[in-house]
């Protein structure tokens, strides 16, 4: 039932993640909008998520935040979708949507924030600069068509939002091998689903704050 499982999300955010991740998994589930600046700081919300920020997932009661571990944990709950990963690709599958939940993130936010560690502080930030990290990157989408191997798996729909959103907005650069490796994945049915309901309900909160 989609009681058991629900979606906290905003359409304009990395809830978008979660719901890809949903979409693949093929699990029903209900939507719940949280709103920037009140209902995503609110007592009920923070309940589920201290951070009061989204997404969030609520599984059967169990809550699960990050959308990295809300993608590997969706793979494991809905085996059925085959989107876990298979003993080959296990060690690519975690080395790389680790990799993009650390140190890309890393990379990518203190660059935008024009924070450039300093030589010897690389070991300290733990990705050495963003320089290195991007090049890193690009090799590890490069090596396969997918992350993790010659298949589509759930680590595929992290590391390809953060590459996909990180071309869009400029904060990784536009190479060959990043848009290949995007371009794979949007043309895949539960990205087109995902994307077509945020779409929509980013369209219907836009048409709620027009006057009548």
């Amino acid at each position: 039932m989609a009681d058991d499982l629900i979606l906290y999300t905003h359409p304009q955010s990395r809830g978008r993640i979660a719901r890809w991740a949903l979409e693949e998994a093929g699990a029903a589930y209900e939507t719940q909008v949280v709103e920037y600046g009140t209902t995503m700081k609110g007592g009920d919300y923070l309940g589920i998520n201290p951070m009061g920020k989204v997404p969030a997932i609520v599984h059967n009661g169990h809550i699960v935040t990050e959308c990295a571990a809300i993608c590997a944990y969706l793979a494991e709950a809905f085996p059925e979708a085959g989107i876990a990963p298979n003993a080959r690709e296990r060690a690519d599958y975690y080395r790389w949507l680790f990799f993009a939940a650390g140190p890309v993130e890393q990379a990518v936010t203190n660059h935008a924030a024009q924070f450039v560690p300093k030589p010897e502080q690389g070991r300290m930030f733990g990705y050495g600069n963003y320089d290195l990290t991007v090049d890193v990157l690009e090799k590890a989408v490069s090596a396969h068509p997918y992350i993790a191997g010659d298949r589509f798996t759930a680590a595929d729909i992290y590391v390809g939002s953060a590459v996909g959103w990180g071309t869009m907005f400029g904060t990784l650069p536009k190479r060959d091998a990043f848009t290949a490796y995007f371009e794979r994945l949007t043309s895949r049915e539960a990205f087109q689903r995902a994307a077509a309901k945020d779409d929509a309900l980013a369209a219907e909160l836009e048409a709620a704050k027009t006057p009548a």
